[in-house]
């Protein structure tokens, strides 16, 4: 009894609602800060020595707006799905740039939130694994959206009469 409850509730398009909404918000605010200091990004970014010098300016000011959009269409449901692949692929390279950084043992910033961020670790991976988690969920899960021709109701499984098929 309680697995079942446990797996409806893994299983929840409300949970993968709830998720959408924090992880949309979690890369807004992770955008909002590096938006308008292009420039310190880009060295945060240089940090990591693997990105080429050529791209490192082009990088620095797309990145942000790619975060933003990805978390804006999180929250608002359109083309959430999109989103949270396009979310879970940043993720997984982010990973992969900090494995990379502390196995050379760079002593870096992340660079995630501003331009003094928290130093590179196994806490940031495990940070990044556990929201790789929830857009796993999201993806699997989540069929509340408000784009849907009968909102939230007709997506959670509930069927909704047409004045026009009562008649």
């Amino acid at each position: 009894m309680i697995l079942s409850l446990l797996k409806r509730i893994l299983m929840s398009p409300y949970l993968a609602f709830a998720l959408r909404i924090y992880v949309g918000c979690f890369f807004i605010y992770a955008s909002v800060s590096k938006i308008p200091f292009p420039a310190q990004f880009a060295e945060a970014i240089a940090n990591y020595r693997l990105i080429p010098y050529l791209g490192l300016n082009f990088g620095a000011v797309l990145l942000p707006w790619i975060e933003f959009v990805a978390g804006l269409f999180l929250i608002i449901g359109f083309r959430a799905r999109a989103a949270v692949v396009v979310i879970g692929l940043l993720l997984i390279m982010f990973d992969l740039m900090i494995l990379i950084n502390m196995y050379w043992g760079a002593p870096i910033t992340c660079g995630c939130y501003d331009t003094v961020g928290e130093p590179i670790g196994w806490k940031k991976i495990s940070e990044n694994v556990l929201m790789l988690i929830f857009t796993a969920q999201i993806y699997l899960f989540d069929r509340l959206t408000i784009t849907s021709k009968w909102g939230f109701l007709a997506s959670a499984g509930k069927r909704i009469a047409s004045p026009a098929a009562s008649q």
